[in-house]
């Protein structure tokens, strides 16, 4: 290790190359900082290399297979359709490479060092970057922190070959036969989803009421039939108790109504939420503020305690998403260049690439109503749409939240094919004041799923066309 060495001066230091930091640092280097990235892993975080991006990869596969063998309907069968499971993961990598190799160039494009180590907090304008081999001190004028998350380790499950967090289960050399998922969240619901696609039998112990808590119930029971109709079974109300290994597998036991079960499976995925990466930093040196749960505090520029230090995406408030991490980047890079920029969440969408896909924004119905918003809730099927019934794809609806008063659309629910990039369109209305009207009158091309939001919106004015009032 060097002793003593220089300091290295810049500008703005951004710590973490996930989506909020790379981001960060192109938006901080675009705006005339001298900017320096350091990554103690490999460039675009979590998501780009063991998340949102590989996760995508595979559920898309699990899809074709799927298509492959059900298409009977529209008079398409094939016979052995067989999956290669190393074959996918080839192609899934090639995936995440092309992004994270995308990551470097634009990166290397906007003038930004690159640093690789762990990075960790002197006082307020400096830090020690180290690797295997050296360290080595960095002067800067602002810090932006966007270290990202990590998957909770429950202690009756400590991870091994078989019992895995969501990296080890994106990782799998085979399709297994049976799996256990521990936690219905978002993660546990797309992996569970994703394997019971391929034909892997899958058990998902949910403590809560409901898997994908958080969603409308009447979103959530979709999601529930069709992983019903691939085999899944959901247990609700469970609570996972321990894990025995053996040879080829694991047994997991829970209890459900004061009852203790046990599942055997070659897997358990456990998918019980994140937590922060903000314990080796050395933040207590500099004293900025955190929850008790390890969350940065931070002001409306993503600004924490200690002026000159911005921390961004899943290490503070909100829920662990990308693109809120991205946004958060830009509002951080933007006030260190001294823009009045600020944070405004109203219109951040929630997905879930579950069958069928589910997207939130904005207010949900009874989000309104708990404020005291009078409002519309305005529902269109997609089985009333010719796009979706020329796709066999007819499961959901499009659901708009508008305010009684003057028709200002607040919120919108989607549960159907496409859902995610269905939302943008109604992110974008709440983002720009636009009324159910503005929607209604807007000129959607036919046939397209598109259209199912132009329906809602002339359900919430009561003259609905393609549905009898």
């Amino acid at each position: 290790m060097v002793v003593g060495d220089f300091p290295i001066e810049t500008d703005t230091l951004v710590i973490g190359a996930g989506p909020g930091g790379y981001v960060a640092a192109i938006r901080a280097a675009q705006l005339g900082q001298k900017v320096t990235i350091v990554e103690k892993g490999t460039l675009g975080g979590v998501c780009l290399n063991v998340g949102c991006i590989p996760s995508k990869a595979l559920i898309a596969a699990g899809h074709r297979y799927e298509t492959a063998i059900h298409s009977d309907s529209m008079g398409i069968t094939a016979e052995n359709v067989k999956v290669d499971f190393s074959k996918v993961q080839e192609w899934k990598a090639s995936v995440v490479n092309k992004l994270t190799g995308g990551v470097e160039g634009l990166l290397k494009g906007n003038k930004v060092d690159i640093i690789s180590g762990e990075a960790y907090f002197v006082d307020s304008n400096t830090v020690r970057v180290m690797d295997e081999n050296s360290a080595q001190t960095y002067k800067f004028k602002n810090a932006i922190i966007a270290t990202g998350s990590r998957p909770i380790e429950i202690p009756a499950f400590k991870y091994t070959k078989r019992v895995l967090d969501s990296t080890g289960a994106l990782a799998l050399k085979e399709i297994p036969k049976k799996i256990v998922v521990i936690g219905g969240g978002y993660i546990g619901t797309e992996l569970g989803g994703a394997y019971a696609s391929f034909g892997t039998e899958v058990t998902i112990l949910e403590g809560a009421d409901e898997i994908l808590n958080g969603f409308e119930k009447q979103m959530t029971s979709l999601v529930s039939r069709n992983l019903k109709k691939k085999g899944a079974s959901i247990i609700t109300k469970a609570m996972a108790k321990g894990v025995e290994e053996t040879e080829d597998g694991v047994v997991v036991s829970y209890e459900v109504k004061g009852e203790e079960k046990k599942v055997e499976a070659d897997y358990v995925f456990v998918m019980v939420g994140r937590k922060p990466n903000t314990d080796e930093l050395g933040l207590d040196q500099v004293g900025i503020e955190m929850s008790d749960r390890g969350v940065i505090k931070i002001d409306k520029q993503c600004r924490t305690n200690v002026s000159n230090i911005y921390a961004i995406g899943d290490i503070v408030e909100g829920p662990p998403l990308a693109h809120k991490a991205s946004y958060e980047g830009k509002i951080a890079a933007e006030a260190v260049a001294g823009h009045p920029s600020e944070i405004d969440y109203l219109a951040i969408p929630a997905v879930v690439f579950s069958d069928p896909e589910l997207a939130s924004v904005g207010y949900t119905e009874q989000q309104a109503k708990d404020e005291g918003i009078e409002v519309i809730a305005a529902k269109f099927p997609f089985a009333a749409n010719g796009r979706a019934l020329a796709l066999n794809n007819t499961d959901g609806f499009v659901k708009l939240v508008t305010r009684k008063e003057d028709g200002l659309v607040i919120g919108a629910q989607i549960a159907g094919a496409s859902a995610s990039d269905m939302i943008a369109e109604l992110g974008l209305a709440i983002e720009a004041g636009m009324t159910a009207e503005d929607l209604a009158m807007t000129i959607h091309a036919h046939p397209t799923l598109g259209e199912i939001t132009m329906e809602a919106a002339e359900v919430a004015l009561g003259s609905p066309i393609h549905i009898v009032k």
